[in-house]
């Protein structure tokens, strides 16, 4: 329920749901924000939108509903609550958050090597997972993907896993010069850095919007590659199958988080002893370096971009 890139992540365990009982009918319970993710999607019967609001009134339509089976993939406070009324089966998504606060509190790492989230989601729902990735639905014709126009999302809720808006300028006019066009989204809270890439790429084309899911992800389909921070528009890129080069600052793959389904690399500082300070974000680097970001510098960018760019 809780974000996009989580939603988002979800979409291979319907899918997969929706080829195994056939028959089903398959409601999905998504914050209210984020249901445009299933707006098109064939394999959900209903559209359950949630807000803090209207919990009692959600709990009492799960419970008159009868259904067979809840798989909650949120196991928060609030699924708790709107789904304990109910007979059903229900099947819980337990969440590694012990094993993430050793890693960030005193570097024991005891998720090396483990599951991306979405294998995790698909053993809670004991589905198999295939080759399809993640799914997204737009409605209409889809705009021809243009291999000179290179996609920049520059955005990610919190600071930290925010590479620096004048690296972001640097790679921008560095592509431009070699031929490249680029293309810069965002949602609402991304305005002003998307802007500021506006103003300082020659050129630069603007698609940030108020969180128009549809139209973001219109535009970003002619994107021939995507350069992205750890962030919802990453999965979203990931599910319009669009090739990924992603930069992780505080955050790292073994959380689970990383661009599934899609060609992608990684491009992080792995020389920090810091890392990761937190298993979601910080609004501020603990350290006051942010070496994690500012080390990775445009010019590294560029060369691993350029080496991924040779094997697609």
């Amino acid at each position: 329920m809780s974000s996009l890139g989580d939603v988002l992540l979800t979409t291979p365990i319907v899918r997969l749901l929706k080829k195994k009982f056939t028959n089903a009918e398959i409601s999905f319970l998504v914050k209210k924000e984020f249901a445009d993710v299933y707006k098109f999607n064939p394999n959900i019967s209903n559209i359950i939108e949630f807000s803090k609001s209207n919990i009692e009134q959600i709990a009492s339509e799960i419970s008159a509903n009868k259904y067979d089976l809840i798989i909650d993939l949120q196991n928060n406070f609030y699924s708790r609550r709107i789904t304990r009324s109910s007979n059903a089966e229900t099947k819980k998504f337990i969440k590694p958050t012990f094993k993430k606060l050793l890693l960030v509190y005193f570097k024991i790492d005891l998720l090396k090597n483990s599951k991306n989230i979405v294998e995790r989601y698909a053993e809670v729902a004991n589905v198999e997972l295939d080759d399809q990735g993640l799914d997204f639905f737009l409605p209409g014709d889809r705009i021809q993907t243009n291999n000179k126009n290179i996609g920049i999302c520059p955005g990610a809720k919190h600071f930290t896993k925010r590479w620096l808006p004048e690296y972001f300028i640097q790679l921008g006019n560095e592509l431009i010069s070699k031929g490249f066009s680029i293309s810069i989204f965002g949602g609402t809270a991304d305005k002003e850095i998307c802007k500021e890439l506006e103003n300082n790429i020659a050129g630069a084309r603007n698609y940030q919007n108020e969180n128009d899911l549809f139209a973001t992800a219109s535009n970003m389909k002619s994107c021939s590659l995507i350069i992205t921070n750890d962030s919802g528009l990453m999965h979203l890129a990931s599910a319009l199958k669009i090739p990924i080069v992603a930069i992780f600052g505080s955050t790292i793959k073994s959380f689970g988080f990383s661009p599934f389904g899609v060609k992608n690399i990684i491009v992080e500082n792995n020389s920090l002893n810091c890392r990761p300070c937190s298993h979601i974000g910080r609004n501020n680097c603990p350290k006051k370096h942010f070496k994690c970001m500012k080390d990775v510098t445009p010019q590294l960018v560029l060369g691993h971009l350029q080496n991924f760019m040779k094997s697609l």
